[in-house]
């Protein structure tokens, strides 16, 4: 079963994994060591993360560093997007309604 970006978001753990490596590529065990939490758990969050399709891995030598995939994180924007139009027509008419308030009283 494939997972979708919004199950990887889900979690509060990996949206700060995920926060993490957008400033650099990072291994497991580097990323393990901001967390009070187990190397498995991490591991098991990199893998979802992984599954949705967020992160890219290199092997450098007997390392493994994980880093944001940067462009899939679009796909979130573009469905935040219609929330902060909507967001934005009602502070229009907020600012609409304060300003006739402001004029009638004058």
């Amino acid at each position: 079963m494939r997972r979708d970006i919004f199950q990887a978001i889900a979690d509060p753990t990996r949206r700060a994994i995920l926060v993490l490596i957008a400033l650099q590529a990072m291994t497991p065990n580097a990323i393990a060591e901001h967390f009070d939490i187990t190397r498995q758990s991490i591991s098991k969050h990199l893998h979802i993360l992984s599954e949705c399709d967020l992160l890219a891995h290199k092997q450098e030598g007997r390392e493994i560093f994980y880093e944001l995939k940067i462009d899939k994180m679009k796909e979130i924007d573009i469905w935040l997007d219609q929330f902060r139009k909507i967001m934005e027509g009602r502070f229009q008419q907020l600012d609409q309604l304060l300003y006739t308030i402001k004029n009638k009283k004058k």
